[in-house]
């Protein structure tokens, strides 16, 4: 029998070769794979369902990453999937996959981040698992949600001329995990070294403990503006983009002059030598929301301190980067590449 390796696929060819095989069949599953969650038919409202599972080694590293803020970055990013289709959490489930090297006062490191999730984003934590693993800590999120079915956002609902905005700076959790990559070979050469985070800790934390934009989803439902489309930025503010215009058979400019980026992230981007807006584009676990809004409801929130417009869709499928040179290039999605170790 023919073997295909993984990484001919990539994470997201793998997805949908996966989802090309399933059909719903209950009147209840409104959507299933292909969004930010699932979305389930519950009588007046709409349930969001969302999975996130992170492995140790590949998504995290506890050389650098300490167990409470691990436990709150669990949760965090599942609350932000469900911020992606317009709705709040709820609940929470947690599983987790042990080594025989955890102690409890480790594990209760990890819970005591996790429970202060849980009251930072007002869920509750209603069931799980525990089991061993031999692949060090495994941590399984799944959060629900709720949305009034007149007010969910899904990615394919962009338009030409609807206005792209993002929820707050970009590129700094990237530079963040530079930061700290660096120090660990410099503690690793030599161990009597102490980390050099002076002034980086505004970087670290964007990587570390991240929020989930909740409080834009609670001040876009009080000014009444449902975003046409709406995605969370956990794979580079790029691919994130490229969903929405495949999935809504649009395209889109992007103004490079209007990409967030703090002073601090430009000033480590020169430091590492590299693009802050190739970062910005491609650097992943941002968590920020990146949605689009009809130019009349754009009125209504332009005065929002947290909603930046980078942007507009196109009817044209290109999907580009005007440069301040005056010039265009065209945006691709490279993201993180989960499948290629």
């Amino acid at each position: 029998m023919e073997r295909t390796e993984l990484n001919t696929l990539g994470e997201f060819g793998l997805i949908n070769r996966i989802s090309s095989k399933f059909i719903a069949t209950n009147p209840e599953t409104i959507k299933g794979i292909g969004d930010d969650a699932a979305v389930i038919d519950v009588g007046d409202k709409y349930m969001l369902i969302s999975t996130d599972m992170l492995m140790e080694g590949i998504h995290f590293d506890l050389s650098y990453t300490p167990l409470r803020h691990l436990g709150y970055k669990a949760v965090a990013v599942n609350i932000s999937d469900i911020a992606a289709m317009n709705g709040i959490a709820k609940q929470i489930t947690v599983s987790i996959g042990l080594s025989n090297r955890m102690s409890v006062e480790a594990i209760d490191e990890l819970y005591e981040g996790i429970r202060f999730a849980c009251e930072s984003y007002n869920v509750d934590l209603v069931g799980g698992d525990t089991t061993a693993s031999r692949s060090g800590l495994v941590i399984s999120v799944t959060a629900t949600g709720f949305v009034d079915k007149d007010k969910i956002s899904y990615r394919n609902g962009a338009k030409p001329n609807d206005i792209l905005c993002v929820t707050g700076d970009l590129a700094a959790a990237y530079f963040g995990l530079q930061i700290l990559e660096r120090e660990k070979q410099v503690f690793l050469a030599n161990p009597n070294m102490q980390p050099e985070l002076t002034d980086k800790e505004y970087l670290v934390g964007k990587l570390l403990k991240p929020e989930a934009r909740t409080d834009i989803i609670h001040e876009l439902h009080e000014l009444d503006v449902v975003p046409t489309s709406m995605i969370d930025i956990s794979d580079g503010l790029a691919s994130e983009l490229l969903h929405i215009c495949s999935q809504s058979g649009v395209g889109a400019m992007v103004f490079e002059d209007k990409l967030p980026i703090e002073d601090i992230t430009m000033l480590t981007a020169t430091e590492f030598n590299l693009s802050p807006i190739t970062a910005a584009l491609n650097g992943g676990e941002d968590y920020q929301l990146l949605f689009t809004v009809k130019q009349a409801d754009f009125d209504k929130i332009k005065n929002l301190s947290d909603v930046l417009p980078i942007g507009y869709i196109t009817q044209n499928p290109e999907v580009e980067l005007a440069l301040k040179s005056g010039g265009k290039a065209e945006i691709k999605a490279q993201g993180w590449v989960h499948l290629n170790n």
